[in-house]
């Protein structure tokens, strides 16, 4: 494959190996022993590889966790990209809005203890990210549509603040999803 201007240097094909090697074996350990399997040292052993080249892969566990999300965050992205309304176009902007922010209480409900590994592990994780950024963009697109004098970067970082995973994990132990989806609703306000 050819490289995608500005996305960095071409993988070497050893490498990818063991970066898919050590991916697999993650998500193998974390399945049966659930985020406690994020042990690396285990993970090197699982993937037959040396410690060392799982901490250059991945520097910590959550950019180990941020690994294993991939292919979730890949669906959930086309699915407001290009996927069917409401969540996807077709659909007013308050609608895709609403949908949007149920879906991601859906990813939460399934993936937020993973998330929040991914989220807090390295400082500043969650905003530096290119799903972050996509996920911030797609709410100022639907936002400015919506209410275009307000301050569309602000509101999306306002909805997406209650959806930090760690939050999530937290509000879980006295709400259920669809509070916490109600709540959300309210925040969009009319």
């Amino acid at each position: 494959m050819l490289p995608i201007a500005g996305s960095g240097p071409v993988e070497r094909a050893d490498a990818a190996r063991n970066r898919q090697k050590i991916v697999r074996a993650a998500a193998k350990l974390v399945a049966a022993k659930g985020i406690e399997g994020l042990a690396l040292d285990e993970i090197a052993v699982e993937a037959g590889v040396g410690i060392g080249t799982v901490y250059r892969r991945f520097p910590d566990k959550g950019a180990l966790a941020q690994a294993l999300l991939d292919e979730n965050e890949r669906e959930f992205q086309e699915a407001f990209i290009s996927g069917p309304p409401p969540l996807g176009p077709g659909a007013p902007a308050r609608q895709r809005l609403k949908a949007f922010l149920s879906a991601y209480v859906d990813r939460l409900e399934t993936h937020g203890r993973l998330l929040m590994v991914a989220e807090t592990e390295t400082p500043m994780a969650r905003f530096v990210t290119g799903a972050y950024r996509l996920h911030q963009s797609h709410l100022v697109a639907l936002i400015r549509e919506l209410e275009p004098d307000i301050d569309a970067h602000f509101r999306a970082d306002a909805l997406l603040a209650p959806l930090a995973a760690a939050q999530y994990v937290h509000q879980r132990q006295s709400m259920t999803p669809e509070q916490i989806k109600d709540g959300l609703e309210q925040l969009l306000g009319r």
